[in-house]
């Protein structure tokens, strides 16, 4: 055969015709060998580069099957074309274009078809070789990705097959010929699965810094890919514009894109490409993030993933509310929302408190306003129970802890709520004098709050033993008792809450804008106080928050319930003219705020339970009042203790007015 440029493939069919694919002339031609004259004619092309269905582009290896049907391996249309006996137009069967496209192909070289009617394609910029049959189309070589290794392939040119059905293929860049040994019992356990995405980026699409530092105008598309079996899987995308992949593992945040990345890759494939083999785990979301190498660009792309099993995806669309900080420095929120969550965004730096908003001043308002109950709470309860007969039992030692406790609780209440508002309004405050009240307020704050309501339910236990004992209670053990778990409790409290102080910090960022110049200048540095929690550690608090609240409120109802039944059953036995029933309703008339009390005092702490429990990815500067106020009730248990226990007894009430006379006397004489 003469021909006029260079033949890329040669194939002989079984009339013995020899085809040539001519890659610079973009068609293929043929000559039957038993002819007496060197004449070739067209077999598929024109003889000018073009997409239609009678046009090649740059034709590389060729395959005749028993029809003389021609399969062509179109190689910078990124397809397989089929072009029937003695006709000239082809149908894509593989890759762009097909009515069957769940796959891609970049620059396939190679084309062979079995006895079976499969068809093994040579996908070169991909470093794969593919099977299609019908519906089922598959990666079988090279399905992870670029390498040389040996279940890798770079830039493979062509293949064969021996007589036994092995695999030859020459690796080009890895300056190499690989064989691929055939086992029959291979393909049902080993061969990978393909599932594909597609899409298209458009100027509708949010966008983000991929680095976090540069200008926020590339576009990005977020894909959730979720898989039934952990393993790795092979990541390539295809696209006509140049595309850059990432995955992260968890939650994917376009103003921190460092968090929780665990792969990345660009295009160094080639060809606009990226390419990575990551860990996807069943049991996590695996984000994928496409995005361009260039800002503001727009346009088509796939994903063709290979792995163990199917991979179904979902496009997401990405609310930044898990995050505080600016591009360059960003931090995840955890799980549940503090008071400088509340007031982060409501606090004017550097302006007087006049200046502030008025969600500012009421809190303060507010905060002054509890400080004022909680100190004349705690006053009018010391005075009742430091009295000593009161303090015979333990009950009365509980009472004079828990009014001192609820006194250092608002106290400590009001300091953190001072301590965050002049952090915010003065920003020259030294970072050691931030991080010293990050790590120690906060958790104060919850050891005297914690330390009051136990006190509490240790006062409801002692009541219910004193009514199961009866005559026989023990009133010097009971002091001796109470003295013991005064001294233990904070130091058990403590113990359950250490984790907090040690995950407590100071996180800060500057706030930058670009001048008349371009050049950027820092005008502001905000500096927040965060709790980051593990996944663990998080777990862990959350059950210690269920315990510090829900256990005394369980504690004070069950003591109650016990006193109150206890106390008629004793009646009942007493008095048999009344049955048992009677004797219970006399005891919840006589003794209803022992139930209402508790109930009372677990609705009010309740908000203080939700806020805990709160998503970070809440978004508080939406409805800050919605969260304040809440914040503010739960502590309305701590300027409670003299409405609820002096207010109902006589006992109390009298004792009260006594201590009141005596030191009305002092002040007087």
């Amino acid at each position: 055969m003469n021909v006029n440029s260079s033949c890329f493939g040669i194939f002989i069919d079984i009339n013995d015709t020899l085809y040539c694919s001519m890659n610079d002339d973009h068609k293929v031609i043929k000559r039957w060998l038993n002819d007496s004259e060197m004449i070739s004619t067209t077999a598929a092309g024109t003889g000018t580069r073009g997409s239609a269905s009678n046009e090649l582009n740059c034709p590389t290896g060729i395959f005749v099957d028993l029809n003389f049907d021609l399969y062509v391996a179109d190689r910078d249309n990124d397809r397989i074309q089929l072009v029937k006996f003695e006709e000239l137009n082809g149908t894509t069967i593989v890759g762009k274009g097909s009515s069957n496209n769940i796959i891609l192909l970049s620059r396939p070289s190679g084309i062979v078809l079995d006895a079976d009617k499969y068809l093994f394609i040579v996908d070169q910029y991909n470093h794969r070789i593919i099977r299609s049959r019908s519906n089922d189309i598959r990666c079988i070589i090279g399905c992870y990705g670029k390498g040389s290794q040996s279940h890798q392939l770079s830039y493979p040119v062509t293949l064969s097959f021996d007589s036994y059905g092995n695999i030859f293929i020459i690796d080009s860049s890895n300056y190499r010929i690989q064989k691929f040994d055939f086992l029959l019992n291979s393909c049902d356990n080993s061969s990978s699965v393909q599932s594909v995405y597609s899409s298209v980026l458009t100027e509708n699409h949010p966008t983000y810094s991929p680095t976090g530092c540069d200008l926020q105008n590339y576009y990005y598309e977020a894909i959730q890919m979720n898989v039934n079996e952990s393993g790795y899987y092979s990541l390539i995308s295809n696209s006509t514009i140049d595309t850059f992949g990432y995955m992260y593992g968890g939650n994917f945040y376009p103003s921190g894109p460092s968090i929780n990345l665990i792969s990345k890759s660009d295009n160094r494939s080639g060809e606009h490409q990226f390419q990575m083999r990551p860990f996807l785990r069943s049991t996590t979301a695996n984000i994928l993030v496409v995005t361009t190498d260039s800002a503001n660009v727009t346009g088509t792309f796939s994903i063709i993933v290979s792995g163990f099993n199917n991979v179904t995806f979902k496009r997401l669309i990405n609310p930044d509310k898990c995050i505080i900080g600016g591009s360059c420095n960003s931090q995840t929120k955890g799980i549940g929302i503090t008071l400088d969550d509340i007031l982060r965004y409501e606090i004017n730096q550097n302006m007087t408190l006049k200046n502030q908003s008025l969600l500012v001043k009421i809190s303060v308002a507010l905060t002054m306003i509890m400080l004022i109950m909680g100190l004349i709470n705690s006053i009018l309860s010391l005075l009742t129970f430091q009295n000593a007969d009161l303090r015979k039992v333990g009950c009365g030692i509980y009472l004079l802890a828990s009014s001192i406790t609820s006194l250092l609780t608002i106290s400590m209440f009001t300091i953190n709520f001072s301590f965050i508002l002049l952090n915010q309004m003065n920003s020259s405050i030294d970072l050691s004098t931030r991080r010293g009240g990050c790590i120690s307020i906060e958790p104060l704050l919850k050891l005297f709050l914690y330390f009051d309501t136990w006190l509490n339910a240790c006062v409801a236990i002692e009541r219910a033993i004193n009514v199961y004992q009866g005559i026989s209670f023990n009133k010097e053990k009971s002091k001796r008792l109470a003295r013991w778990i005064i001294f233990i409790l904070p130091f058990c409290i403590s113990a359950t809450t250490i984790h907090e102080p040690l995950h407590r910090n100071i996180f800060e960022y500057p706030v930058e804008e670009k001048d008349t110049y371009g050049n950027t200048e820092i005008i502001e540095i905000h500096r927040w106080c965060v709790i980051n929690y593990s996944s663990a550690v998080q777990d862990y608090n959350t059950a210690i928050l269920f315990i510090h609240l829900i256990g005394p409120f369980i504690t004070n109802l069950f003591s109650a319930l016990f006193i109150i039944f206890g106390t008629a059953r004793q009646r009942s036995l007493a008095q048999t003219s009344r049955s048992y029933v009677t004797h219970i309703r006399k005891q919840l008339r006589e003794h209803k705020q022992l139930v209402i009390s508790p109930a009372i005092l677990l609705i009010l702490a309740m908000p203080r339970l939700i806020i805990s429990l709160l998503s970070g990815c809440v978004k508080v500067s939406d409805k800050p009042w919605l969260y304040l106020l809440p914040y503010f009730i739960s502590f309305t248990p701590s300027i409670l203790v003299f409405v609820v226990f002096v207010v109902p007894s006589e006992l109390y009430l009298k004792t009260l007015k006594g201590s009141l006379r005596t030191w009305q006397r002092r002040i007087c004489h």
